[in-house]
């Protein structure tokens, strides 16, 4: 699994873990598209390299985004090159420890003084949450019900 972390100057979700993607842009086909272009424009990814297996149910977020999660296989070795001013870091997470239902936590906290509720995966010094949380679980429970 490929994510990355967002740079701390960005109007929405700074600092925050989430997989390569942005909104359709016009000339963009369609969400596959734009999927594609993102990945291209932020971590260097061509879409040669990645064989699109599948998509995920729409996810929106509490910031009123719909997000169309895609699912592809990349064939190692690639060589991604980031976009440093939209991503601070990329990291690779084993699928193994996405599909292990212990490391999928549901937390609530306190944001503007609303309570909220959603998933969270700690893996080495990240925290996933949010949307891409969300989304991370519902590829497992798709792929080991």
């Amino acid at each position: 699994m490929i994510l990355t972390q967002r740079t701390a100057h960005l109007k929405n979700h700074a600092s925050q873990i989430s997989f390569p993607g942005g909104r359709v842009e016009p000339g963009d086909e369609g969400p596959e598209a734009a999927a594609m272009r993102e990945a291209l424009e932020e971590i260097g990814l061509p879409s040669d390299k990645v064989e699109l297996l599948g998509c995920l149910p729409l996810h929106e977020t509490v910031t009123g985004f719909l997000v169309h999660p895609f699912v592809g296989w990349i064939e190692p070795p690639v060589e991604l090159a980031l976009d440093s001013r939209e991503v601070a870091e990329v990291f690779q997470m084993p699928l193994s420890f996405v599909l292990d239902a212990g490391n999928h936590r549901w937390e609530t906290v306190v944001i503007d003084g609303q309570r909220h509720s959603f998933w969270v995966l700690y893996y080495a010094e990240h925290r996933i949450w949010g949307a891409t949380a969300a989304i991370l679980v519902s590829l497992a429970r798709v792929l080991a019900p």
